[in-house]
C-alpha cells in the first residue's frame, strides 16, 4: 500500500475550508436545536393531556322541553353545539365538550 500526501492548501483554500466547516457547524446545531423543540413540543402536549376521552367516560341526560326537536349538532373548537327547534322557535345550545356542562344559550324569535 501506498499512502498519498495531500499537499498542503493554500491560503485562500484554507478560509474555504473553514468557511465551509463553520457553515457546517451552524446547519447542525440549526437541526439539532429543530429537533429538541419537536420533541419539547410532544413532550408537552403527552404531559399536558388531562387523559383520554375513553377513559372519562360519564352519562349525563340533558333534558329539553316538551316537544323540542334537535335540528342539528356541531363540534366548534371546545364547544358542543346543538341547535334545536321548539315550537317553531329556534334555540342553539352550546357546552363544554370535555365537561358537557351548558355554556350558553341563543333564542332567536320573530318580531312582532
Amino acid at each position: 500500500m501506498t499512502d498519498t500526501v495531500a499537499p498542503e492548501p493554500t491560503p485562500e483554500q484554507a478560509a474555504l475550508i473553514a468557511r465551509v466547516r463553520r457553515m457546517m457547524l451552524i446547519a447542525g446545531l440549526t437541526s439539532a436545536l429543530a429537533v429538541a423543540v419537536v420533541l419539547i413540543a410532544v413532550g408537552y402536549r403527552l404531559y399536558r393531556g388531562e387523559g383520554s376521552p375513553a377513559a372519562a367516560t360519564t352519562d349525563i341526560i340533558a333534558s329539553l322541553p316538551k316537544g323540542a326537536l334537535i335540528v342539528s349538532t356541531a363540534v366548534a373548537g371546545e364547544r358542543l353545539v346543538l341547535t334545536l327547534d321548539i315550537g317553531g322557535v329556534t334555540e342553539i345550545r352550546t357546552f363544554d365538550a370535555k365537561t358537557l356542562k351548558p355554556a350558553g344559550t341563543l333564542k332567536f324569535v320573530n318580531e312582532p
